[in-house]
């Protein structure tokens, strides 16, 4: 296939803007090679302009909040600005929204669920399409109900309009993905958000997968088609440095108590009573990480840069690139929407599997002997996967004996790749040239299959690790520094 390769160049030039992409990583036959990262989904490169701010930012880091130094001063006023940035970068409005920062949007969803007033009899509809942050919490606090998905992996809205008739009156959720980590579905958040607001319910999206390659506005509250809570995470968004964000109504979060109490959630303690802090204080225990708030605020400040529009743009054209070269790789199996055409209404995640071979053979030849990070399993959506697989109450039930025998080896799941703002065409060619050759069977090394993590690896070779990252060795300079110094 000829492709037009000028048409696959990352807008204003991203590639010069990530932090690592020039590394070389060791391969089976002993030479080395550029490091292809194919899994953005789990977690992104930093960019060169978030690293850059965090290290000026360093120079003034003191304690946020009530501190009297000039340094406090100057990092609560970074603080503040970072939150000011992920509301404007959703499209909130500060009168009717709040943006509270976290550890990751795990912990936001966790947070969300303790902050809502549910019942055990109150229903939360949860849509199969979820990555378990997005189902498991919501079990804990109400009753769940999952919205089916049809053939291709697409959210079922038939099945939607029949949960919010049986259930009437009592669905006060609905929780659904912005965009699908597995099979990059990405389901029609405004007329969503329509119809749970018809039947009386709130929404919520998590944004995680979605933030980093499309725009988002949560819309007024005035209307129908707002989206009521959404969240994201950092290390998704080319800012790995460890914080999460829950962008939601403001009403929600002024009333009620917190799930975490300590030091910043309170107005004034006494022996007897305690006055809580007005939103988002009060649902910010203890010392924020203001470094990473500062961190995701400089992502989103970049990416609102290059444009969301072009980076929308670009990994469509690559995605609709990749699905063109992998459907020609005999034995290769596509999930989800693989049409082409249809590239620019999806992210750009593609799982796949590569018959006869296991999913984890493939993940462990790509990296192994080619270079190419990807990853391989049930990517935290089991239910997903299980449907998308077509197995059965039989095959589920046999699988979880096996696990529990301490046996993972036949554990079903895929491969993903995944692309970031930065990946070309080249990467994808690389992959496709990868693939092909597995799927002859023209690989080097003989794997070998772990009992208890089912993960593959190729006999005799174990690269030394500390060569490329050690903290022992940050140590060891560190004590050398001291020395010359003496």
């Amino acid at each position: 296939m000829a492709a037009d390769i000028s048409r696959f160049v990352p807008p204003v030039a991203v590639r010069e803007r990530i932090v690592g992409l020039d590394r070389r990583v060791p391969v089976l036959d002993g030479s080395t090679r550029r490091y292809i990262n194919l899994d953005n989904a789990a977690s992104t490169p930093a960019l060169r302009n978030v690293l850059d701010t965090v290290n000026q930012f360093m120079e003034w880091y003191a304690s946020v909040h009530r501190g009297a130094g000039f340094k406090s001063r100057v990092a609560t006023q970074a603080y503040e600005d970072a939150r000011q940035t992920v509301a404007q970068f959703v499209g909130a409005n500060p009168r009717q929204h709040v943006v509270i920062f976290g550890k990751n949007a795990t912990e936001a969803i966790n947070k969300l669920s303790y902050r809502l007033p549910l019942s055990p009899e109150d229903v939360v509809l949860v849509s199969q399409l979820e990555h378990h942050s997005n189902d498991l919490p919501w079990r804990a606090r109400a009753r769940v109900e999952h919205i089916g998905v049809d053939a291709h992996g697409g959210l079922d809205e038939v099945h939607l309009d029949r949960l919010l008739q049986t259930h009437a009156g009592r669905v006060k959720l609905v929780a659904v993905t912005g965009g699908s980590n597995v099979s990059g579905v990405m389901p029609n958040l405004q007329r969503l958000a329509v119809k749970a607001h018809a039947a009386g319910a709130q929404i919520l999206v998590d944004c995680a997968q979605l933030a980093p390659h499309r725009g988002i506005d949560i819309g007024t509250l005035e209307d129908p088609a707002h989206l009521d809570y959404v969240t994201l995470s950092a290390h998704k968004m080319y800012a790995p440095f460890g914080t999460g964000a829950l962008i939601g109504r403001r009403d929600t979060f002024e009333r009620g108590e917190p799930e975490y109490r300590g030091g910043g959630t309170i107005e004034f303690v006494s022996l007897e009573s305690v006055a809580w802090a007005d939103a988002p204080d009060r649902d910010e225990a203890g010392t924020p990480n203001v470094v990473g708030a500062v961190a995701l605020a400089a992502a989103m400040q970049t990416l609102n840069h290059i444009g969301m529009e072009a980076i929308a743009r670009h990994e469509a054209e690559l995605t609709a690139y990749a699905l063109e070269r992998m459907a020609q790789i005999e034995g290769l199996r596509l999930y989800g929407e693989a049409d082409p055409a249809r590239a620019s209404q999806r992210l750009g995640v593609i799982a796949f599997n590569l018959e006869p071979y296991s999913h984890a053979l493939v993940a462990a030849v790509l990296g192994t002997e080619f270079g190419i990070g990807v990853r391989n399993g049930c990517f935290c959506a089991h239910p997903y996967l299980i449907h998308l697989l077509g197995l059965t109450p039989e095959d589920v039930l046999q699988i979880r004996s096996s696990m529990a025998a301490g046996d993972r080896r036949a554990m079903p799941g895929m491969v993903r790749v995944s692309f970031g703002t930065y990946n070309t065409v080249e990467d994808i060619d690389r992959l496709a040239e990868a693939l092909t050759a597995i799927a002859r069977g023209e690989y080097e090394g003989q794997y070998c299959q772990d009992r208890a993590s089912g993960e593959y690896s190729a006999r005799g070779w174990s690269p030394d690790l500390d060569e490329h990252f050690s903290l022992g060795a940050v140590r060891r300079g560190c004590a050398s520094e001291a020395s010359r110094g003496r």
